[in-house]
């Protein structure tokens, strides 16, 4: 019976490891008797292929077979409470590991830290770490881990300072939280302690470093970090070269993803990932696609990466398209890529593909979750179905600052000031206090309703909530100034918050326009030689100038101005418009000769419908 079971539980092994989990778990099922190796060798197989809740699945089978379970049982079915994020579960076993008597096992301790920490309990993993009799380095950097999970880097920094020894694990830990949270000053700070700690950083440590760069997009240190790389002999790691080029591509350096491109000679599905998304940030989507062609593995990363891509570059068909093609593959989304293709829906506009994605996310549960929520609200919004804008918004758990936004500004873009306004007091109520992006969708919707008094006080009351009006602000408040007629207090609040030179930047745009509606040809004219000075091939400033003229009866300076135009070759850019009908979207550029099948049809339709408006009397 013994040489059955050692035989049995060998199979079992391979088959797990060559990623036959299906086959294992029947011939697991099919054993007349199974021992504890047997148990234990099924649950870490699970657990090893993050198959999370099926461990957990099997854990309970486990105890209701009476099976006792050991420290290796223990520590698998932690890792799979980590990885699902079963908190509650986890406190569950952790009674049980007390109960049966493996409270000073230093494997289970250090199990139970690392499964308090991913599940963002860092309390409850100092406290077994503070009961341990006997820690080694994986509890010392477990417990680190835990408070940098949860963003207490203080903790985290403390926990590192009593350490008998400190090793690179914890300084990566360390500078990596630093780096998600975007203080590249302290992953600096940190990363030079270590090296005074005579511990040698590792690609895992640079790549946290080039990771910061990117997002702080600092570029001077960014390329400092190169050169240690190559310096230090890590230029050929997979993971140091993928965070190199993942740095120049978010910082938009041409010449440096090509050159890295070049330069990678082992490619792991993460470094054809960082190349799809290399190519799609500097915007050459073909290189993006044909580099996911030929990528050997294509994983939801993979998938993910040309959605938000495409969608990114405006291509928003192509972003539909490749998701369907995504789920036609059997690969589920998740929420980076439901948000991705929510994103293209959005700047499309179509809902029928919308409300697809939203089934999608209900379907697989992340319609509650803030990221994806956000996403139906604002795609809802766009569409202009302000009633499922709110449905989704309800249907979100847990509301962050964004999902508040959100449908504020869905509102506002659709007209409905009221339930704007009314949506900030909600949500001071609800204890989230507006931030700045708050203030620019309240200002843009009192400028776009009329509400000048409403927007005034709006101004004034951002210094309530520690906040300093910045540029976005201020020209929301010259642009609905400017609507209203206030032309001079608009250049005033425009010079009292930015400077004189107030007029060349972005506020200045909406009150050209202001003084071409209400034909202040004075003004217009100097702040339209103003703009067109600060940005020579902006079209606008020469189109709005040109007719401001017309419109004053300065025949000669329009003349002029559309001349001037010419010579430089400033082109204006087409007006553009769509329409959705069964599921394929219709696109019409001004001045382009439209190849669709029924342009006449439509031409007598519009013909039809000008006579309508010219002759409303003949509508019968």
């Amino acid at each position: 019976m013994q040489s059955y079971l050692v035989q049995v539980t060998s199979k079992l092994k391979r088959l797990a490891r060559a990623g036959q989990i299906v086959y294992a778990r029947k011939l697991f099922d099919e054993m007349p008797y199974r021992d504890l190796v047997a148990w234990n060798s099924m649950l870490s197989s699970y657990s090893h292929l993050g198959l999370y809740q099926d461990a957990l699945s099997l854990f309970h089978y486990m105890r209701i077979t009476n099976i006792r379970p050991d420290h290796f049982t223990f520590t698998s079915t932690l890792s799979a409470c980590a990885g699902a994020d079963e908190l509650r579960y986890g406190h569950k076993v952790h009674a049980l590991v007390v109960v049966l008597g493996y409270c000073q096992s230093l494997p289970v301790n250090n199990a139970l830290i690392d499964m308090y920490g991913k599940c963002l309990s860092p309390f409850s993993a100092g406290r077994v770490f503070e009961e341990l009799g006997l820690r080694n380095e994986v509890s010392w950097c477990s417990l680190v881990f835990a408070y940098v999970n949860a963003d207490d880097i203080n903790a985290a920094y403390s926990v590192l300072g009593r350490m008998p020894k400190r090793v690179d694990i914890a300084w990566n830990t360390m500078i990596a939280g630093c780096a998600r949270l975007g203080d590249i000053k302290l992953c600096f700070s940190l990363f030079k302690d270590m090296l005074e700690d005579l511990c040698d950083p590792d690609q895992w440590t640079l790549s946290a470093l080039m990771s910061v760069c990117g997002e702080a997009r600092e570029f001077l240190s960014g390329c400092a970090v190169h050169a240690y790389i190559i310096k230090s002999g890590w230029a050929l790691a997979v993971e140091a070269s993928n965070s190199i080029l993942s740095f120049f591509a978010r910082l938009g350096h041409h010449d440096g993803v090509l050159k890295m491109l070049e330069s990678v000679e082992y490619r792991t599905q993460v470094s054809w990932n960082a190349i799809i998304d290399a190519y799609m940030k500097i915007g050459d989507t073909q290189k993006a696609f044909d580099a996911f062609e030929v990528a050997p593995d294509k994983s939801i990363v993979s998938w993910t990466s040309m959605i938000s891509g495409y969608a990114r570059n405006g291509q928003g068909v192509e972003a539909v398209r490749f998701y369907r093609d995504m789920i036609r593959n059997g690969i589920q989304p998740n929420s980076f890529s439901l948000g991705a293709v929510l994103h293209a829906c959005s700047i499309l506009a179509t809902l029928g593909h919308g409300s697809m994605v939203h089934c999608c996310s209900f379907r697989n549960g992340f319609h509650t979750t803030a990221y994806v929520g956000n996403g139906l609200v604002n795609m809802y919004a766009k569409c202009g179905d302000i009633e499922g804008s709110n449905k989704a918004f309800c249907d979100i758990l847990v509301k962050d600052v964004v999902s508040w936004n959100t449908i504020l500004l869905a509102y506002g873009m659709n007209g409905w000031a009221s339930k704007a306004l009314q949506v900030q007091e909600e949500m001071v109520a609800s204890g989230v206090n507006p931030d700045k992006v708050t203030f620019t969708g309240l200002l843009m919707t009192c400028s776009h309703s009329g509400l000048i008094e409403k927007g005034r006080s709006l101004l004034k009351s951002m210094s309530d909530f520690g906040l300093s009006p910045d540029v976005d602000h201020v020209t929301c408040v010259v642009d609905m100034l400017g609507r209203g007629g206030y032309l001079k207090e608009a250049r005033e609040v425009a010079n009292l918050y930015l400077g004189k030179d107030s007029m060349k930047i972005s506020s200045g745009e909406p009150l050209f326009g202001a003084c071409a509606s209400h034909c202040n040809a004075e003004m217009g004219a100097e702040l339209g030689e103003a703009l067109k000075s600060s940005e020579p091939e902006n079209a606008m400033s020469y189109v709005v100038l040109s007719n401001l003229y017309c419109a004053s009866g300065r025949w000669k300076e329009a003349e002029i101005m559309r001349k001037t135009m010419l010579d430089q070759g400033v082109i204006k850019m087409p007006g553009c418009s769509w329409i959705e009908l069964r599921n394929e979207v219709t696109t019409f550029v001004a001045g382009c000769a439209s190849s669709h099948p029924f342009i006449d049809e439509m031409y007598s339709t519009i013909y039809i419908l000008e006579y309508q408006m010219k002759n409303p009397c003949a509508v019968t």
